[in-house]
């Protein structure tokens, strides 16, 4: 056979280590997964690795070192936009540090054990270190200590697995509950998410906190979950309340089979209800009218999580936990109520 020339060959680690600048015994160190490497380093490296082409063959490192570099992600499968957008800040990091992502996905509303049947499935494939991306609190006791011999991360809050909540979920519905307060509404509705997590639960907490605040009674919640369905349902409900001029939702998707609700019966978004969300999803800007909503950092709630499981996996001091704001993006369908308007009409 002719002899290959050196133009047609594949990239090698000595290719790996003059294109990230640092030696070839670095560049195997960071493939087979030692951790005595500086995470910036680790990082040029993996970087480099795409730059040349290497290819990275897992199943030998993993039988060198005895590690499968591998983090578990268990989420619930309820289509949520959410989940997929902190799912990329997960994988994200991943990349960077050298680790792969496999994925289980447990059906909603589903009882303790299918989370715990996905938690050691993923300890069988090889997953150092799992992160949920599901509503963990009421988890706990059925986890049990496998949470200790695997090191387990989330973004959901709870009291007994090690998840901070990153983004202030009380904050978030304070915030678009007092603006629509602002706006002159005697009273504000809520589209509530689903019980089953935790965030729907603090949202509506908040909501009822603010409204007696003001010394507002909270009309009955409008329960749903999560989907545009139940957005709609909850519109038509909200459609037969004559006296209801703004409405909290508790999630953009929602608000969308909302506001279709109301324009079915007949009551315009927002010249006689105002509807603010939360999420601000990528059509939240497109939605007819565009929608008022209060954004989260999905993709950086990603990233936290998966540094925060890495550095529990690799046994390194945890660096600073970056608390992560929510905005109020205001758009066109919320407005004062009509009585407020006029009276500005008049007084001009």
């Amino acid at each position: 056979m002719p002899r290959r020339s050196p133009e047609d060959r594949s990239p090698s680690q000595v290719d790996v280590a003059r294109a990230a600048g640092v030696s070839a015994q670095t560049v195997s160190r960071v493939i087979s997964g030692n951790s005595n490497v500086r995470p910036e380093t680790a990082r040029r490296v993996m970087t480099a690795v795409d730059a040349v082409g290497y290819r990275l063959h897992a199943a030998a490192a993993s039988l060198a070192s005895g590690r499968t570099r591998t983090l578990g992600v268990i989420l619930v499968s309820s289509g949520r936009y959410s989940t997929s957008a902190i799912l990329l800040g997960v994988e994200a990091v991943a990349a960077e540090s050298g680790y792969t992502v496999t994925t289980a996905s447990v059906p909603q509303h589903s009882a303790p054990a299918a989370f715990v049947e996905a938690f050691e499935r993923l300890e069988r494939q090889g997953s150092e270190g799992i992160v949920f991306l599901a509503p963990v609190g009421y988890l706990a006791e059925a986890l049990g200590a496998r949470t200790e011999r695997t090191p387990t991360v989330g973004h959901r809050q709870s009291d007994s697995t090690g998840i901070d909540a990153l983004v202030d979920q009380r904050a978030i519905a304070r915030m678009a509950t007092e603006y629509l307060l602002e706006l002159g509404h005697r009273s504000v509705w809520h589209v509530s998410g689903d019980e089953f997590w935790q965030e729907s639960k603090a949202r509506r907490e908040e909501w009822e906190a603010v409204l007696e605040e003001h010394g507002i009674t909270p009309p009955p919640v409008i329960p749903a979950d999560w989907s545009p369905e139940s957005g709609y349902r909850a519109g038509r409900t909200l459609a037969a309340i004559p006296d209801a001029t703004a409405v909290f939702v508790s999630s953009d998707e929602m608000a969308f089979g909302v506001i279709r609700a109301l324009h079915e019966a007949g009551r315009i978004v927002p010249d006689e209800i105002s509807v603010a969300s939360v999420d601000d999803i990528a059509l939240a800007a497109y939605a007819a009218p565009a929608l008022t909503t209060v954004r989260q950092p999905f993709e950086q709630v990603g990233r936290a999580t998966a540094t925060r499981v890495i550095e529990m996996i690799e046994k390194r001091e945890p660096g600073a936990t970056e608390r992560l704001h929510p905005e109020l993006i205001v758009r066109a369908s919320t407005a004062p109520p009509k009585t407020a308007r006029d009276k500005q009409s008049l007084s001009k």
